[in-house]
């Protein structure tokens, strides 16, 4: 990845310091919500297993590459604005345990989120390849940020249900509708387009009228066809396969110091 502000420039450490800490929060989001699956007897070997052999679902989103740091920052405005909206709206779920870990969770992606329209304001108010740059990362995750709602009202499979237990909040164009409405001023701000040329404001209803997502490009994505479905698997595989040797030494150590404490 081209992790520089649009220079030549090597990688600085707040740039690192930054993605570390985007990595390191999100591993930690991934845990409350593998806590969240025990409750309802799944253990965490299992759900993480599950995901290794490409049974589990997870957001289409992280089937895209990332190659500059404007991407960065693109995904920390867009994507986590987009799960911000969703999860916000969790927070109230019926299921106790998610709902608990969304609370901790949408405060960390608030951060997030400010740290991506940091970096797209710094870019888009910077030399003139550091704002073609920005514009290229938006024109690049706009589209997929709109997916990461799911599929419209009509088309999906388990909205109704969710909605019925009270699991779902908001329906997905709901929620889509309320992140257009949100971001669009946020691009404007920033001097940057939406990649969308039938995006318009609808006085009458108040909101933004946005383009036909293109569903097939979705489908393609969470069926495994993405840009980086493989890739992402295998990496996974393969941190499974190479820390294994951590976990057992941290099996080891724990109860080693079991048998010290019961002597």
């Amino acid at each position: 990845m081209n992790i520089t502000s649009g220079t030549e420039e090597e990688v600085t450490m707040d740039e690192i310091g930054t993605i570390t800490d985007f990595i390191q929060d999100e591993a930690g989001h991934g845990l409350y919500l593998y806590s969240a699956m025990e409750t309802l007897g799944k253990s965490r070997d299992q759900s993480l297993q599950e995901l290794i052999d490409g049974k589990a679902k997870y957001s289409s989103i992280f089937n895209y590459p990332t190659t500059s740091w404007a991407d960065i920052g693109a995904i920390g405005w867009l994507v986590d604005g987009a799960a911000i909206v969703n999860q916000v709206a969790l927070q109230r779920t019926s299921y106790g345990p998610y709902a608990r870990a969304m609370v901790k969770i949408c405060k960390e992606e608030s951060f997030h989120q400010r740290q991506g329209f940091e970096i797209m304001m710094t870019l888009a108010n910077g030399t003139k390849a550091q704002k073609q740059m920005a514009q290229e990362a938006l024109n690049k995750i706009w589209w997929p940020a709109l997916m990461m709602f799911g599929p419209s009202d009509k088309e999906s499979v388990h909205s109704q249900k969710s909605m019925a237990w009270k699991i779902k909040r908001q329906s997905n164009d709901e929620l889509r509708q309320e992140f257009v409405d949100m971001t669009v001023p946020q691009a404007e701000l920033l001097g940057l387009t939406i990649p969308d040329p039938d995006l318009k404001f609808n006085k009458k209803t108040g909101h933004y009228d946005f383009g036909p997502i293109n569903w097939d490009e979705f489908y393609a994505v969470i069926h495994g066809h993405g840009p980086c479905n493989k890739e992402r698997l295998e990496a996974r595989r393969k941190a499974q396969e190479e820390g294994e040797w951590v976990k057992e030494a941290a099996l080891a150590h724990a109860k080693k110091q079991r048998n010290l404490n019961a002597a």
